[in-house]
């Protein structure tokens, strides 16, 4: 499929990822101040995390369920602008559980809710993911992803500033700890019901909007059909270490910061936060191609939009009460290395992918035999590598599947399931060996995403799938 990209109906699309970044992280909000209300324990409270993360595995399994009950893929059957508006619905069900949540007082209620959000959110990503992809010329998918992944990370980035205003009345980090002392249960019930509602009404604009119907109406054998594929297996494990590896690196910092640059707990959350930002840098240099702009304006805007991006992790930190200029001018370096060796990805999902790969296996091994901010900013800069990934990896894994496309999809939202099992076991390696010393285990990741990325290729190639042939960024 080699049509063009519609720029307004792809808008309506990535839509839902912000909605994904804005509430995923948004639960950081809700676990001190669970924690302080119902005088949970830390693990008690890090059951927010469990509920909301492991209804991504929940839901693809009963996606299979539904497909065999029905003896034919769900999203074959019904489409993926359907798939879209059911699961935003799912997700408004769950926001509208935090309403009699807040009234009883109850954790399981809560946690009912967020996982029920995150069912919601299993069947939209299923969906999502291939339709924006199918959005255009598949060799260009990835940089589609990439847009939207950006969009995902200006979500991750305003969300907790946005739920610390709605619950708390300040977004200042000085003023939010004191404000969740004095705040109540009942704080929440609002801004979820107003989180519910724009879930109902931005599947209304989906269920009305002009979207390209995009289903496969072929019979496929009973089974998992798409598992034939190796590039999907292949990707399956890619999912499970890249989500891994992210979250692992972003999760263990706070105690990289206590222990080894003798930070206080109210002195880290900007440092972890700019491991976030560093993902929206990245994806948002890595979806300027998406707009095929001229190649004399392209590479101006390879370079200006990471430090626009940049800019806008130091504004909203500045307007949190933090003015982090000063420190942060070293990390530029980080980002001159992301932006030259871009160039030298030339948007080729494959190449991107082992580049990329190797950069940030490099940048945990500078992390771990260096000190003070270069240790620091080298295993932050995993970020900025491990950005662009889940596009490249998405994007080469559904290559050349057909009719099994969704089913695929539903196998590589299932692997995010390595964001629940990876952070815990380098957790469990630093309890034996030392916290920086951990970051071997996001090393060893790396090298399988580097693998990963010269194997699928010669997959793909047997099967006469080659994106790396002719630039991604000719034209959609």
């Amino acid at each position: 499929m080699n049509q063009e990209t519609k720029w307004s109906q792809f808008g309506t699309l990535i839509s839902v990822f912000f909605f994904w970044g804005f509430v995923a992280a948004s639960n950081g909000i809700l676990i001190p101040l669970f924690k302080e209300k119902m005088d949970l324990t830390q693990f008690q409270a890090q059951l927010v995390d469990l509920a909301f993360y492991i209804a991504y595995f929940v839901g693809a399994i009963l996606y299979f369920i539904v497909a065999r009950l029905w003896g034919q893929d769900p999203l074959n059957r019904i489409g993926y602008k359907n798939g879209i508006v059911y699961g935003l619905l799912f997700s408004a069900v769950g926001a509208l559980i935090f309403y009699p949540a807040a009234q009883s007082q109850s954790y399981g209620l809560f946690l009912t809710a967020l996982f029920v959000v995150g069912l919601g959110f299993s069947l939209q990503q299923t969906a999502a993911q291939p339709y924006a992809i199918a959005m255009g010329n598949p060799a260009t998918g990835s940089q589609r992803l990439n847009l939207a992944g950006g969009i995902n990370n200006f979500g991750t980035t305003l969300g907790p500033v946005l739920v610390s205003l709605a619950i708390f009345g300040s977004a200042k980090e000085s003023a939010v700890a004191e404000a969740a002392k004095n705040a109540s249960l009942e704080d929440v019930k609002i801004p979820y019901l107003i989180l519910g509602i724009a879930f109902i009404l931005v599947a209304l604009v989906f269920r009305f909007a002009k979207l390209p119907v995009i289903k496969n109406t072929e019979v496929i054998e009973k089974g998992y059909g798409a598992l034939k594929y190796p590039q999907l297996v292949l990707g399956m494990i890619g999912i499970f270490v890249y989500v891994g590896v992210e979250v692992s690196i972003a999760s263990n910092l706070g105690e990289y910061l206590k222990q080894k640059q003798n930070l206080d707990s109210s002195q880290i959350a900007h440092w972890v936060s700019l491991f976030w930002a560093s993902m929206m840098i990245g994806r948002w240099t890595g979806s300027v191609s998406a707009f095929n702009p001229s190649k004399s304006l392209k590479p101006i805007l390879i370079v200006i939009v990471p430090f626009i991006a940049f800019g806008v992790y130091m504004l909203i930190n500045y307007l949190r009460g933090i003015n982090v200029f000063n420190e942060m001018i070293p990390y530029a370096i980080c980002i001159a290395v992301m932006i030259l060796t871009y160039f030298m990805s030339q948007d080729k999902p494959a190449r991107m992918q082992l580049i990329y790969s190797i950069l940030g296996g490099a940048a945990m091994l500078v992390g771990i035999f260096t000190t003070g901010k270069i240790s620091l900013f080298a295993l932050i800069s995993g970020g900025l590598f491990c950005s662009v990934m889940w596009p490249c990896i998405f994007n080469l894994a559904v290559a050349g599947l057909g009719k099994y496309t969704s089913q695929g999809s539903a196998f590589l939202i299932m692997m995010i399931l390595g964001g629940a099992v990876i952070p815990p076991l380098q957790g469990a390696i630093a309890d034996k060996i030392g916290i920086q010393e951990s970051y071997w285990v996001c090393f060893a990741c790396f090298i399988y995403l580097g693998w990963f990325a010269i194997k699928v290729k010669s997959v793909l190639q047997k099967q006469g799938i080659d994106f790396d042939a002719t630039s991604a960024s000719g034209g959609h």
